[in-house]
């Protein structure tokens, strides 16, 4: 692989250091992970359960916070019901009978956790791993763009009750604000391996603000078309990839992380994006939109305290893949310690039709072994020439991690992985 032609970029870091002040990544006047995270999940412990949920929700429920609620194989919310989750309230899925919570189209989440009070979602097992449960299934009637304008998620769940998609971009699938859900993303023979959260036809009246995905054995986030605005998302050392669009989703996403460490990836599905406009071609319905994810603050890091040993071991592949046919335009980001930061399909010609539904501006470059290439080329010239000049306002810097960001490393679970710029915390309000 072609390295990245460093003189241009650091003449590029001379010239926008004026403007150094300006934030890229993660902001917030102070640390907005404190509190409601946890990233260290496996040292946390909770009650025993003494509620069980199973079968279906078909009338409005509320769990309560005194409660340790157990989900018994996959626990559906049917018939247009409200299952309101009071802050604090612990659910755990259970290994045996792959727990999972399906909130079906129609139906209504109100988990509205706190800073302080968090919901969680976890496993039931005494040592958690990697895929202990199923996860969670948010379902909607917004658009997608596989034939016949609806679907239904392959998870060895109930086919009638996981149906998705329709034409309302403002379909109101409930709140989720201040949750975790950890060790989800459970394998299931013959079929699709659950994500810690699905978000399938979702429309942009639900809310999805502060929700952290720890350890998930497949993907963190998957977000499969609809209309969709998430902010303060966090994926923590997913085995797979921590936010994959598809089906012709439109989401923005802000002020989000993802936190990806060598050993803890996938050898086939690893990324912190994997963008794509269809699973299968002759699925799609080329008429309808494409995939466009627009992410804005976005902080992506291989926290690796290792990385030049992890990438003579081959343990690290890039960020962002993106598929053909699909937009994405990054601004105000960080890519640090991955190889390299953005990969692009192989079907992707380097056109102006591409290049103005490709946007990476204003991005932060950092200890990245190359930075944007077409898949399975080493001459990514095209490419630099093209994100290389000002107009995009891009930064490429060698940075060790502990010195870029402020915090990252905190012994006491409470990392800060906003950057520091000359010391100068980057840290404006949003």
């Amino acid at each position: 692989m072609k390295n990245l032609t460093p003189i241009k970029w650091f003449l590029l870091l001379v010239v926008c250091s004026v403007t150094a002040q300006q934030e890229k990544g993660i902001v917030g006047s102070t640390n907005w992970l404190t509190n409601w995270t946890v990233f260290k999940p496996s040292e946390e412990s909770y009650n025993e359960t003494n509620s069980i949920l199973y079968g279906k929700i078909d009338v409005n429920t509320t769990l309560f916070k005194k409660n340790t609620y157990l989900l018994q194989g996959p626990v559906y919310v049917t018939n247009n019901a409200v299952l309101t989750i009071e802050a604090g309230t612990v659910i755990k899925g259970d290994f045996e009978t792959n727990g999972s919570l399906i909130i079906t189209k129609g139906a209504k989440i109100l988990a509205e956790g706190k800073e302080t009070d968090p919901i969680v979602f976890t496993s039931n097992r005494p040592s958690k791993k990697f895929g202990d449960w199923g996860g969670i299934v948010l379902l909607g009637d917004a658009p997608i763009n596989k034939f016949g304008g609806s679907s239904s998620l392959n998870f060895d769940l109930d086919a009638s009750q996981t149906i998705y998609g329709g034409t309302n971009l403002q379909s109101n699938s409930g709140i989720l604000r201040f949750v975790r859900i950890e060790f989800a993303g459970k394998k299931v023979k013959g079929f699709k391996d659950f994500n810690s959260l699905s978000i399938a036809g979702v429309g942009n009246k639900t809310v999805i603000e502060n929700v952290m995905c720890s350890f998930a054995a497949n993907n963190s986030f998957e977000i499969l078309g609809g209309d969709v605005v998430l902010i303060k998302m966090v994926s923590l050392r997913s085995n797979g990839n921590d936010f994959r669009f598809t089906q012709g989703t439109q989401c923005r996403i802000d002020n989000s992380l993802a936190v990806r460490n060598s050993y803890y990836s996938s050898s086939t599905r690893s990324r912190c994006f994997e963008v794509a406009s269809y699973d299968k071609k002759e699925e799609a319905d080329l008429s309808k939109s494409l995939t466009q994810v627009v992410a804005t603050n976005f902080t992506m890091v291989n926290d690796s305290k290792d990385l030049s040993g992890d990438l003579a071991k081959g343990l690290v592949k890039e960020a962002v893949f993106v598929h053909n046919n699909t937009s994405l335009t990054l601004k105000k980001t960080v890519i640090s310690g991955f190889m390299p930061a953005i990969v692009l399909d192989d079907d992707t010609v380097i056109d102006d039709k591409n290049l103005k539904k490709l946007r990476f501006e204003e991005v932060y470059f950092n200890n990245c072994k190359g930075n944007i290439f077409v898949e399975n080329s080493s001459n990514n010239e095209d490419l630099e020439n093209h994100y290389g000049t000002t107009s995009f306002f891009n930064w490429f810097e060698n940075t060790p991690n502990k010195d870029f960001f402020i915090d990252i490393y905190n012994q006491k679970d409470n990392p800060d992985f906003r950057i520091q710029i000359g010391k100068i915390t980057a840290s404006n309000s949003k």
